[in-house]
């Protein structure tokens, strides 16, 4: 016998084909799935042989049919249910492991510019069908159509990466669609939210909150808010150790400090010696041909020397942005090209990773504010800051840098030890930061930063800056060979 295929149908098809299939199953070559299909797989779950090949069956048993309502969003069976549009009479085909419930309305729109996509025998409803369609309204209808509130996310997310003009173009097409359809209910709808979301009706029409932030003008980014609540979850359960801080003062204050600003500038990029960045930082030095450089680190040292920086935290948003934006001012005061203390004009991004779109930077960390403020404990708090910072990317440049130095304000304003990241490090601390962004994995981050900050609490410093250099030389904190050298912690004395 030769091979057969997987699904085989006994109608529709030629006449001898569909004796064949009558006969193999006859036979016991085939089992039936449904009235008039057939499988040649006599051992897999039927349940799974139908999701498999849902497209063709349904296709088969329901030609020219359109993939409509919630499920054109997925343009898939979910959770074992698919709604198809087609015809007058409104049923459910009951399959193994999957419920297809077939609606009364207009068949496929092949022409115009909002015309259905032909999708194998069906066609997937169109993005102007699909938003009408699930803004209708009755008797039934929540459980086939998508909540007002994801409808409106949808058309926020249009909005923030397409631009008003699409959504505008979105908005003429559902007119023109819903005339053809006899829809004008849910292009009323449609209408009133898309106006809303541009600030050309009232956001009494809004129901979801991205879409009423966006109304207030004060649009964020969904994906990062989601990304927060995952590492939120993970600080709100841990707890951390209170680490003393090792510098609440004099000598030792300014010692931790440039070694603080020294580091945080090497890792970006702003490379010194040590006894370069102390000409700098101690004699007031301008190093020839690199002012810039040079006032780099005497902004970091200023910052995490002086008061609001050091240890005035944010207690509410709206003073949380104006922190950031002063910091940054501090940090890049001699990088007007830069932009110092003003949000990013354009898009930014590391490796593959696009950093948070320009206009939504203020309303992301307003957001985010709220999950950093609900945190109990500091550590959490910091790390949370530091991390929202990090990943919205706010500034064109100076990001890095200002994060790490609203981390270590959190710190200080509870007497708790700041955190250091020398260069032996870097990887150390930007690799779990990376793994955070991409995969939503937070404990290498946690891990991470709670031995960081035991490490940079672990030194004295409070004695000659000469000393201390020497010591953290002898833990590889300087070295830049990341493969032959790994941080150690000092020895203790006794």
């Amino acid at each position: 016998m030769d091979t057969l295929p997987e699904i085989l149908f006994s109608q529709g098809t030629d006449q001898a084909q569909s004796k064949r299939v009558r006969r193999l199953a006859a036979d016991g070559h085939l089992r039936k799935l449904y009235a008039g299909v057939y499988t040649s797989n006599l051992d897999a779950p039927a349940e799974s042989v139908v999701l498999r090949h849902w497209r063709a069956i349904v296709g088969h048993l329901l030609p020219g049919g359109v993939i409509s309502h919630r499920s054109a969003f997925d343009g898939r069976p979910q959770a074992g249910k698919l709604l198809v549009t087609r015809g007058r009479t409104r049923r459910k085909l009951e399959l193994p492991g999957l419920t297809v419930e077939v609606l009364p309305g207009p068949p496929a729109v092949t022409d115009g510019a909002a015309r259905d996509v032909p999708y194998g025998s069906l066609f997937l409803a169109s993005e102007s069908r699909r938003f009408l369609e699930n803004l209708s309204r009755g008797r039934g209808w929540s459980k086939r159509v998508l909540p007002q509130q994801e409808v409106e996310v949808q058309l926020d997310k249009m909005l923030a990466l397409r631009g008003e003009h699409r959504l505008n173009d979105l908005r003429d097409a559902c007119r023109t669609l819903a005339a053809l359809l006899d829809m004008t209910p849910q292009f009323a709808r449609l209408d009133g939210i898309v106006g809303a979301l541009l600030g050309t009706h009232a956001a009494r029409k809004l129901s979801a909150r991205q879409s009423l932030a966006r109304a207030a003008g004060r649009p964020y980014d969904p994906s990062r808010l989601d990304l927060f609540d995952t590492i939120f979850s993970v600080l709100n359960r841990e707890v951390f150790a209170a680490i003393a801080d090792p510098a609440p003062a004099g000598l030792a204050r300014e010692n931790f400090a440039f070694f603080e600003s020294y580091f945080s500038n090497y890792i970006e990029g702003t490379t010194f010696t040590v006894a370069e960045a102390e000409s700098i930082v101690f004699d007031g030095r301008i190093i020839e041909n690199r002012s810039a450089d040079s006032h780099d680190i005497l902004g970091t040292f200023a910052a995490a020397t002086r008061s609001p920086w050091r240890d005035r935290p944010a207690q509410d948003a709206d003073a949380f942005l104006a922190w950031l934006k002063s910091v940054n001012a501090q940090v890049m005061q001699q990088r007007p090209d830069k932009k110092p203390g003003e949000w990013k004009d354009r898009v930014n991004q590391a490796g593959s990773t696009v950093f948070v779109l320009p206009e939504l930077v203020p309303g992301t960390l307003r957001e985010a504010f709220e999950r950093i403020l609900a945190l109990v404990d500091p550590l959490a708090r910091a790390l949370m800051t530091m991390f929202v910072v990090s990943e919205v990317h706010p500034f064109i440049d100076g990001n890095g840098r200002t994060a790490r130095l609203a981390m270590n304000c959190v710190l200080s304003a509870v007497g708790l030890s700041r955190i250091i990241v020398p260069t032996v490090y870097r990887e150390d601390y930007l690799l779990p930061l990376k793994a955070l962004s991409n995969n939503a994995d937070a404990k290498p981050f946690v891990a991470a930063m709670t031995r960081i900050q035991s490490w940079s609490a672990a030194f004295d410093y409070g004695v000659p800056r000469d000393q201390l250099r020497a010591r953290l030389a002898a833990c590889h904190a300087f070295e830049e060979d990341l493969k032959s050298y790994r941080l150690v912690f000092p020895e203790r004395p006794g």
